[in-house]
């Protein structure tokens, strides 16, 4: 896998996780929309993590900076 994702892309995701389970744990957000969400702030970790997105590289995505 080659890194897709720029440090910005991977802050933003974390941060939108961070919101996603803060939401669903407070009980803001519940029953099916709220596993939902919880299940996309996973992905956004676990992307985040690895520096790649599957979805970027079929659209040509990159936001990595070039050296």
């Amino acid at each position: 896998m080659t890194k897709n994702m720029g440090s910005m892309d991977k802050t933003i995701r974390i941060v939108i996780a961070a919101i996603v389970a803060t939401l669903y744990f407070t009980g803001a957000v519940s029953g099916t929309l709220g596993i939902v969400l919880l299940v996309l702030a996973g992905v956004f970790v676990l992307t985040s993590l690895v520096s790649f997105c599957p979805l970027y590289a079929p659209l040509g995505i990159n936001t990595c900076k070039r050296s």
